[in-house]
């Protein structure tokens, strides 16, 4: 389908509320996302909802938490099929009425047995209603469907912008269902309707959805109507090649926010995965709309590989500005169900964060670096700080304390003071910055010493140095 100023690219995200929003939509729908937003298009939202005994609003709601936290934004409304479902109707008729559809009043017993006499005979087993070039006035008073007059003879052939081109064997599709005899459309021409109406000109989807390309191109064609680009993606699979699974580790996108992946990586490493440009490895959103195009995509399943995603996401976190990290820092530990940080440690923390990104891969691993400026005295040293506030180290710290509390509390001025101390004892920094630690933060590995000092400011250093040497 050509595309203009005049008819920019529209993409659709169309999931079912079944379910949480698993990684591979997420991935499909940030493909869509990127695709639409660079090139000044708008990208759509639709809840294929018409399966109504699975569908339910809490599905729906968690596909739309995980969109947001992805930070994919659609244009418009939200779009429910289940609420078109009698314009779908409409459609039908119409294809009635242009002749490329037919009443069928046969009963599922006179379709399994025309069936098993195709198997018997060897013949592969598609239905072909008596019913498709019969005289309407023949028609019987009873229920009926309505199927599609689909082509008996040639192929149909599917320009895929992913897969390359897809030939398919008319004489291996049966005409297909488009309404049911309670006048409820089927899924394959409710979204045909739903796309055509909604003007979307680029279809990017799983390739699980590739054998239903062929019987939608032909509703298209059906109604006279323009068919769009189609781009099947592989799907994700697990680090061992295998279909992506809970076996694999989390499978829905809350997950990854709950486990503390920043947004930003999750969108980059999600970008690349299955999708390369050049040596591109990390980007920001904004490079990744202008680089995006469909001729990138493999069409190998891509794996998904922990590791990678954490060394994306650390490059990430150490992009990010402060005010914005803070931000999801908080969103972060109310996902993970974690007590919020306080008035002070949230002053700390925008103090810290300029050096404490800087070696984090993940919120967690962030709040575990910050451990320092999340306790309260009195600090209980774990076992291996513990080790080194012995009876000399202590009393290095108590002579300290007079010469901090008088300091003027810049890190030159700190440096001059814990390097002179060192001097006098015959030791070198490392070695009283050990005790230091264990005083500071309870820990024999934390950030800087200086950074810590600065952070939690002069009378609490001196507060915890007096503590550890009690």
């Amino acid at each position: 389908m050509p595309t203009s100023a005049d008819h920019p690219v529209v993409t659709r995200f169309a999931p079912s509320p079944t379910g949480y929003l698993h990684i591979g939509g997420g991935r499909t729908a940030l493909f869509n996302w990127l695709y639409a937003r660079g090139r000044g298009g708008k990208f759509l939202l639709r809840i294929e909802d018409t399966d109504r005994e699975r569908s339910t609003p809490e599905a729906t709601a968690a596909i739309l938490r995980g969109l947001t936290w992805l930070g994919l934004d659609w244009d418009g409304d939200v779009v429910s099929q289940f609420e078109r479902r009698d314009r779908h109707a409409e459609v039908a008729h119409q294809m009635l009425a242009r002749g490329t559809a037919y009443k069928c009043f046969s009963t599922q017993e006179e379709i399994a047995a025309f069936r098993a006499e195709e198997e018997a005979a060897g013949r592969y087993p598609v239905f072909l209603s008596p019913w498709r070039d019969a005289d309407p006035a023949a028609h019987p008073e009873a229920p009926y469907v309505i199927r599609m007059k689909a082509p008996r003879n040639g192929e149909t052939v599917i320009d895929d912008k992913v897969q390359g081109q897809v030939v398919i064997r008319n004489e291996t599709l049966d005409d297909m269902i488009v309404l049911r005899s309670d006048d409820t459309p089927t899924y394959m021409l409710a979204v045909v309707v739903d796309d055509h109406d909604m003007g979307v000109t680029h279809v990017i989807r799983g390739d699980d959805h590739l054998n239903n390309a062929a019987r939608q191109q032909m509703v298209y064609d059906a109604m006279g109507w323009e068919v769009p680009v189609w781009a099947h993606i592989p799907l994700i699979h697990g680090p061992d090649g295998k279909k992506l699974s809970k076996r694999h580790g989390a499978t829905g996108v809350e997950e990854y926010q709950a486990m503390g992946y920043p947004a930003a990586g999750m969108r980059n490493y999600l970008t690349r995965l299955g999708w390369a440009q050049g040596d591109a490895e990390i980007f920001t959103t904004e490079e990744a709309m202008r680089m995006f195009d469909l001729a990138g995509i493999g069409r190998a399943p891509a794996r998904l590989d922990f590791k990678k995603l954490e060394n994306t996401c650390g490059h990430h976190m150490a992009m990010t500005d402060d005010a914005a990290l803070l931000h999801e820092l908080v969103a972060y530990m109310a996902a993970a169900g974690r007590p919020p940080l306080t008035d002070t440690q949230t002053a700390l923390m925008k103090k810290a964060l300029p050096f404490l990104k800087k070696s984090a891969k993940t919120f967690p691993e962030l709040i575990d670096k910050a451990s320092f400026l999340l306790i309260d005295r009195p600090i209980a040293a774990d076992a291996q700080a513990a080790g080194s506030l012995d009876t000399v180290s202590r009393g290095i710290l108590k002579s300290l304390t007079p010469r901090l509390q008088s300091a003027s509390w810049t890190k030159d001025a700190l440096e001059a003071i814990l390097t002179q101390a060192a001097a006098e004892n015959g030791l070198g920094f490392g070695k009283l910055a050990a005790p230091l630690r264990a005083a500071i933060a309870g820990r024999s590995v934390t950030p800087s010493v200086y950074d810590m000092m600065l952070v939690i400011g002069q009378d609490e250093t001196v507060a915890r140095l007096k503590d550890a040497s009690e």
